[in-house]
């Protein structure tokens, strides 16, 4: 996600004012004896926005796309409103949400250790299924050690407050996504953010203010989930160690997807996984399950294990998700042709589209395909229109994105058969032009 539109490279995440803030109006005309009351919360700034946009759409004849209720299991279809949907707006890149291996571990971890460790790991809630998918994952990069968190989106900022201090500095990519952002903003170190996928703006940074620093921490994702591209990972490598850096890969849509047997970004690159210092990734995507992880070395982890917020001081994750996610993961190595089916339906979509002459932006074409339209009304309207003809995709708008640059975001399984493909194709070719 969009770090915050309109900001510039190097700005400091919290600037310094420069002088004392002005009272609000509201306080002054209060006087100074008066005491303030908070205002309700229809009064909200944050409600008054919702509320115009709702008007507008109802105005408009457009209907709010969020939290929506799906009445199927996510995968390469859906039922909305009762009806069937070719879906392209679920995670389940390699089609394993309800396989039935996945289904089996995840009761049979139920009916042995229940639906809740009910403690921290760190005083009651640790179960041996916790070890195993931690060692599993950590084979995978090749890592000494591996750790689970109970929260994907609560695993960076974790990871950051344990590591980082006044000292320190993250430096991340601008669109990174926003558990990055939301997690950094509470550690007590600087944050600055380098232009997208820019390794020059990132060396020349390097050159300039690396020594201002005791330790920097370089983030950034393997595959980016609003405008499926990638980094360029050898050379963040190649900078990370020629200043003395510490590198972090973001892997939530990575894993399963890029990577000739779906490793991931180290795999898709061809470089050795033990030279990033810490690879972090969800078990939401391709292992179907909830949760983050963290994989690197023994030494991380055992920091992690002592200091990390998100773990000791949150509910272990539940045994049944750790046992789906292990079982999900096993099929994953097993079965590589799901992995190739994914990348072959991808392409497949992304030349589709490109032969439509829709904008597909900076993506790669494996397992995120975003079509940007600009406008958010007309996004949203053209989201309705393939709904109507049988299509399910999200309508991504502000803030998510940066201002007119709204888009609609396919997500392709392995599960999507080449079928669902060409129906996607048709239905585009016969809604264009969508903005």
């Amino acid at each position: 996600m969009m770090e915050r539109p309109g900001r510039s490279f190097l700005m400091d995440a919290e600037p310094e004012p420069t002088a004392p803030a002005a009272r609000p109006p509201r306080l002054r005309a209060l006087g100074a004896h008066a005491r303030p009351r908070s205002l309700p919360f229809d009064q909200h700034p944050t409600f008054r926005e919702l509320h115009a946009a709702r008007q507008l759409g109802m105005q408009t004849g457009l209907r709010d796309p969020h939290y929506r209720t799906h009445e199927a299991r996510a995968g390469a279809h859906t039922r909305l409103d009762g009806r069937e949907l070719i879906n392209f707006a679920s995670y389940d890149y390699l089609g394993l949400n309800g396989h039935p291996e996945v289904l089996t571990a995840h009761a049979d971890a139920a009916a042995l250790y229940g639906t809740s460790v009910s403690g921290s790991r760190l005083t009651s809630g640790e179960r041996p299924v916790h070890a195993a998918l931690e060692a599993a994952l950590a084979d995978l990069y090749e890592a000494e050690a591996g750790l689970l968190f109970v929260s994907g989106h609560a695993t960076p900022g974790s990871v950051l407050h344990a590591l980082l201090g006044p000292r320190d500095l993250i430096l991340h990519d601008e669109l990174i996504h926003n558990c990055v952002v939301v997690g950094a903003e509470g550690v007590r170190c600087q944050r600055k953010s380098y232009r997208h996928n820019d390794m020059e703006d990132l060396e020349r940074y390097m050159v300039r203010h690396r020594d201002q620093f005791e330790n920097v921490l370089i983030i950034t994702e393997g595959l980016f989930s609003m405008d499926g591209d990638g980094c360029d990972l050898r050379a963040l490598i190649d900078i990370k160690e020629r200043h003395g850096a510490w590198l972090m890969v973001d892997e939530a849509h990575a894993l399963g997807v890029m990577g000739a047997t779906g490793k991931g970004s180290a795999e898709h690159a061809g470089v050795d996984p033990r030279r990033i210092d810490i690879w972090f990734g969800t078990l939401s995507k391709a292992l179907v399950g909830c949760g983050g992880y963290i994989c690197g070395s023994r030494a991380l982890t055992d920091i992690l294990r002592a200091r990390a917020p998100g773990l000791v001081y949150s509910v272990g994750m539940p045994a049944p998700v750790a046992a789906a996610a292990l079982s999900a993961l096993g099929i994953m190595r097993r079965e590589p042709q799901r992995v190739q089916a994914l990348q072959a339906r991808s392409r497949d979509l992304w030349e589709g589209m490109r032969a439509l002459g829709l904008d597909l932006g900076t993506s790669w074409g494996v397992g995120i395909v975003p079509v940007i339209l600009g406008g958010d009304l007309a996004t949203l309207a053209a989201s309705q229109r393939l709904e109507a003809l049988g299509i399910n995709t999200f309508p991504v708008l502000q803030p998510g994105v940066p201002a007119n640059s709204a888009r609609l975001r396919f997500f392709v399984s392995a599960a999507h058969a080449s079928a669902d493909i060409e129906r996607a194709l048709e239905v585009l070719r016969v809604a264009a032009p969508l903005s």
